[in-house]
């Protein structure tokens, strides 16, 4: 170690020993109630404890934002707690509920934490998307303080293809801001890699435009290779199988020598004939991801790139610096009682002190204070100050589709000047065929340069400059959700708030869900439209035809699913997304992503508008907000009949999304033969499902009456059976009957679709009048024989 770095060495063995020291506690000390295995990953942790003590005490700047990935959890809690970001008590609440996270969360942790991580993969491609959201905001509101966007990430991470659609998409290119460091340790889970890849990740990342750098010896083997003689010995350490130099780390020096010495050729076990057992051992096990001056070398190195995105493969070691290094099977292992005891001895500790901070006079404490003011970040944010309005002036036709009324919108929304700059929208190349051509021709489509439009089409204005506000993706949903989970975060990263919104043809939404899942888990917020829905897509076919997407936008939790059938009431609802996404982040919000549910199909718009009459838009509005509304009340279409509804049978046709038309029509036909069919218009459902759960939950909670009242039982209040009725699987709308203490029979599609008309498939799925007026008095016999 360069006696430069030597203040550096002591502060990593101190980050090395509160990381090991916390996983030892949490896993021998701390109470077991229920016999579940805490764990910590000891040896992931040491991987990583010198690319991180150099980079967090040497190398970055305040604004600089990083992303460890899931297994460093230790390392980063450890050294928060050394730079005074974090409080003694944390340290032995690891893996504990309220304490530190398993994995780094920047919505539940303590201490700053840039990044949440967990799913592999993730972690290294939110700060390349952060890194494309910064150089938008530095083109659109003025150049931020310079920062870094860096990912550290386990090698066997590479093996994730979403690292590769990330890597290669056009909206990623030539990112100088952004630096992945893989811990290139060799090992995965369950085994020591047989064959190491990285000529293959080198000419990939190489190919997408990458520079790409080796922190592969560290000072003792560079040192080596200048003496006479050594050529061959580089050479055989390059070429040495990995297993074989793995198995060298934990063997005493003597038998170093001769697992190392195994298989090379003579002039290098020459070369090493002059040296000790010792000396050898040092030598061949220097790698470069141990050592400072190596590491800040190619730092510094990368740093002077600017116009690409660079990744810099260390050299390391799992278990660096423990007993268990190198241990084919150390994945999950810790140290021993007495393994520990002499790692606190040799750091000359005791019971009393282990969990103590550096001495304040001492250079290392010294360093600490200054790293802890050097670090200290400026979280000024540019927030949206603009009016958000409740609707647009739009006229809407006597027929929509869900699908045109969203783009119309947005496309009205960018005549706003003060409202317009902050909204960016992205899509997966279906930009025109999500119907955001209109808003697209308003606003153009970002790019850092300008570009030359060489083919002209009169209908859409594809211009290309640092202007647009339009991002266009190649085709990854992953991506999609990765950027929009990046730009829903722009006022933690880059101190600017923006309204991200993005488009995707419904059944897709699971091909990103993962991506989708870590920007909410992040409190991302967001607005996506996934469209065209349902069966309804008709002719497109099974394989376009989505069914459980909207049970994910119920479940998920901070999602918020909505799924309007109607022209006014998705205006209402888009401008309420809006001024949810506008609103500064915190930690605690509920409502983060508005996922809109819609459709290509044209809906007749007179019913609603006859309501909006009837009970004025303030009532209508509010209640449409609130998830639900009456869309029919059947007892004034039985007086209309001039029939009697004193006892007449009842039932509730709940109705979510463009299946309306066919619902309208059987309570149409149900009252026709006297009984009363009310229509509801669920139009989110997740809205209506949590508000109920919230109730439940307050009164499980206070130890008060389970029945306290929800909003779905102000809005249904007869005890009539339901039918459900939605373009989605059955199970998303089935809960309804137990929140209202009723009979249900619930209507969706629970079998994959295929090409036909919308007739064809509506009657197939049970989503026609016929099939919801048998069902109707299906619901209405069972409940009357139970009430018998």
């Amino acid at each position: 170690m360069a006696k430069d770095y030597a203040d550096l060495e002591q502060i990593q063995r101190r980050v090395l020993w509160l990381a090991t020291r916390m996983i030892d506690y949490a896993n021998n000390e701390r109470p077991n109630v229920d016999g579940i295995k805490v764990g910590g990953h000891q040896a992931s942790s040491a991987s990583l404890v010198t690319v991180m003590t150099a980079l967090w005490f040497k190398y970055l700047k305040a604004e600089d934002q990083v992303s460890v990935k899931p297994h460093a959890s230790p390392i980063l809690h450890a050294i928060n707690y050394l730079l005074g970001n974090l409080d003694k008590d944390y340290l032995t609440k690891l893996r504990s509920f309220g304490g530190l996270q398993s994995y780094p969360s920047r919505t539940k942790d303590p201490g700053r934490i840039d990044f949440s991580t967990g799913s592999v993969g993730l972690g290294a491609a939110a700060p390349l998307f952060s890194g494309a959201t910064r150089r938008y905001v530095d083109s659109h509101f003025g150049e931020r303080p310079k920062s870094k966007f860096i990912a550290l990430i386990g090698d066997a991470e590479l093996d994730e293809g979403n690292i590769w659609e990330a890597v290669s998409d056009p909206a990623t290119t030539n990112l100088g801001n952004v630096l992945w460091i893989v811990d290139f340790n060799r090992q995965s889970l369950d085994r020591v890699i047989p064959g190491v890849r990285i000529h293959q990740w080198r000419q990939q990342f190489e190919a997408a435009g990458w520079n790409v750098a080796e922190v592969k010896y560290g000072q003792k083997l560079k040192n080596a290779f200048k003496e006479p003689n050594s050529e061959s010995f580089q050479k055989w350490l390059d070429q040495i199988p990995n297993e074989q130099y793995q198995s060298i780390f934990g063997l005493d020096p003597a038998a170093a020598r001769n697992r190392f010495l195994e298989g090379a050729p003579q002039s290098v076990i020459d070369y090493f004939a002059v040296k000790s057992d010792s000396e050898v051992l040092e030598i061949v096990t220097d790698l470069g991801g141990h050592d400072f001056t190596s590491l800040l070398e190619e730092l510094v190195n990368c740093e002077k790139i600017t116009n690409k995105p660079s990744v810099i493969f260390a050299y390391t070691v799992k278990g660096w610096g423990l007993p268990l290094a190198g241990n084919p099977r150390n994945h999950s292992a810790s140290l021993n009682s007495t393994q520990i005891d002499e790692f606190r001895k040799e750091l000359e500790l005791d019971l009393d002190t282990e969990w103590d901070r550096f001495n304040s006079k001492s250079i290392s404490g010294q360093i600490c204070e200054l790293r802890k003011s050097e670090l200290q970040l400026d979280n000024k944010v540019s927030n949206i100050e603009c009016p958000i309005p409740e609707k647009t002036d739009l006229q809407f036709k006597a027929s929509n589709s869900t699908q045109e009324v969203f783009g119309r919108i947005l496309t009205t929304l960018s005549r706003d000047p003060e409202l317009v700059k902050y909204i960016v929208t992205t899509a997966p190349d279906v930009a025109t065929s999500t119907n955001l051509g209109g808003f697209i021709n308003r606003v153009g489509v970002y790019c850092p340069t300008e570009k030359r439009a060489w083919n002209v089409d009169p209908v859409l204005k594809w211009a290309e400059g640092p202007t647009g506000q339009h991002i266009e993706l190649g085709i990854s949903e992953m991506n999609l959700f990765m950027l929009l989970g990046a730009l829903g975060l722009s006022d933690i990263h880059s101190h600017q708030k923006l309204i991200p919104v993005g488009t995707v043809y419904d059944p897709f939404v699971l091909r990103g869900l993962d991506s989708l899942v870590h920007g909410v888990y992040s409190g991302s917020r967001f607005i996506v439209a996934g469209t065209p829905s349902g069966v309804t897509l008709a002719p497109e076919g099974g394989a376009h035809q989505s069914s459980i997407t909207a049970s994910v936008g119920i479940e998920l939790p901070g999602m918020v699913l909505i799924e309007p059938a109607f022209a006014t009431a998705l205006d209402w609802l888009l401008c309420d997304a809006i001024s949810g996404v506008a609103k500064p982040t915190t930690k605690n919000d509920r409502e983060l992503v508005y996922y809109f549910r819609l459709s290509t199909r044209s809906i007749l718009q007179e019913v609603f508008e006859s309501v909006r009459v009837k009970v004025g838009d303030a009532v209508l509005r509010n209640q449409v907000i609130s998830g639900a509304y009456q869309l029919v009340d059947g007892r004034l279409a039985l007086e209309v009949l001039g029939i009697s509804s004193e006892f007449a049978p009842e039932v509730n046709l709940v109705s979510t999304g463009v299946v309306a038309p066919e619902v309208l029509a059987a309570a149409e036909a149900l009252a026709n033969i006297g009984i009363i069919a009310n229509v509801f218009d669920v139009v989110s459902p997740s809205r209506i499902y949590h508000n109920w759960q919230s109730s439940l939950s307050s009164a499980i909670k206070e130890i008060k009456s389970i029945k306290s009242q929800n909003y779905l039982e102000t809005l249904i209040s007869n005890n009539a059976p339901i039918v459900s009725i939605h373009d989605a699987s059955s199970h998303a709308m089935a809960w309804l009957g137990s929140a209202l203490g009723v009979r249900q029979i619930s209507l969706g599609v629970n079998v994959f679709g295929q090409s036909g008309t919308i007739p064809d498939l509506y009657k197939a799925n049970l989503l026609d009048t016929d099939s919801i007026f048998k069902a109707a008095t299906h619901a209405i016999g069972i409940s009357r024989n139970k009430e018998r």
